[in-house]
């Protein structure tokens, strides 16, 4: 009788502090990974500042469209951005230009007497 009432005593206590655990325990790690914890608000506020640093180059690429559409639209049209924009279209140069043409170095044929390793 004595040993069942100090067992009682003593396992009562553990079994609630031990079921208290478990509660506490599933709730601190809810709290760290669960769907609304520590972790997805890192992401969260990872995904935020990726999304503003692309809002803020939209805004920035936005007001140089404005600003160059003001040019074209003003009273008097802006004649360097009007020919530049005409010679990007139609595809040509004026006669003072000095033109630079770049190609891949695979398309440039080797000089004579140079040798491949390959």
């Amino acid at each position: 009788m004595v040993v069942k009432k100090r067992l009682r005593a003593v396992l009562i206590p553990l079994a609630l502090y031990g079921v208290s655990g478990l509660a506490v325990g599933y709730f601190v790690h809810h709290a760290q990974s669960g769907q609304r914890g520590l972790d997805a608000k890192r992401e969260l506020q990872v995904e935020r500042e990726r999304i503003a640093a692309t809002l803020d180059a939209l805004a920035r690429e936005r007001a140089d469209w404005q600003h160059r559409i003001a040019l074209v639209r003003a009273e008097q049209i802006d004649r360097d951005l009007l020919e530049e924009q005409a010679r990007l279209m139609l595809g040509r140069v004026h006669a003072n230009d000095v033109v630079i043409m770049l190609g891949p170095a695979a398309d440039v044929p080797p000089e004579r007497g140079e040798t491949s390793i390959n």
